[in-house]
């Protein structure tokens, strides 16, 4: 069956690499969005794989081996900077995050699949843990993301958790300000 839309067929053909090693990952951001808040439009396929300190090397390789890079020295600017920026055959654009934070081996262990669409399932983060990632981000559209999810979801989200994860990642960049207002979001 044909993917109904570029983006979830890119999401699937990584996810499959994912899935053929046995790794942990989850999908963030947009694709996120579109399970847990307002629906919005999404360019790309973000998703935190963990890879710990010290291994990335083998998971970008692999990467690299199924999906070209963006330029021509991805795997240096993804062991530097932490991202490996891909492009799917099709060209959508494929951002993993390689994570190794406890916060993001939590967030992949808290992740479930969603069905998009019948034979369209990928593995998402929590509602909960999309909202801290959104938190840390902390442009413009992640909080308009987050009042989305916190809308949405309501009285379902584990408001605890929330801030029990976003806290002290948000007073590590030194954001106590970003801190309050989600506290305020929570609360309203």
């Amino acid at each position: 069956m044909p993917a109904p839309d570029p983006i979830l067929e890119a999401a699937a053909q990584v996810q499959d690499l994912c899935r053929e090693r046995g790794w942990r990952f989850c999908f963030i951001g947009g694709l996120a969005v579109l399970r847990w808040g307002e629906p919005r439009l999404t360019r790309d396929a973000d998703l935190t794989l963990i890879t710990g300190y010290g291994s990335e090397e083998l998971y970008v390789t692999a990467l690299l081996e199924r999906f070209p890079g963006r330029f021509p020295d991805t795997a240096t600017f993804a062991l530097a900077n932490r991202v490996v920026l891909l492009r799917a055959g099709d060209g959508v654009p494929i951002d993993v995050a390689l994570g190794a934070l406890p916060f993001e081996e939590r967030a992949v262990e808290r992740a479930s699949d969603f069905a998009y669409s019948p034979g369209w399932s990928l593995r998402t983060c929590s509602a909960e843990d999309l909202i801290v990632l959104k938190a840390f981000a902390g442009r413009a559209q992640d909080w308009l993301d987050i009042e989305g999810i916190v809308t949405r979801r309501g009285g379902d989200l584990d408001a605890g958790l929330v801030l029990d994860e976003a806290v002290p990642l948000l007073e590590l960049k030194s954001a106590s300000g970003d801190a309050q207002r989600l506290r305020a979001l929570l609360d309203a």
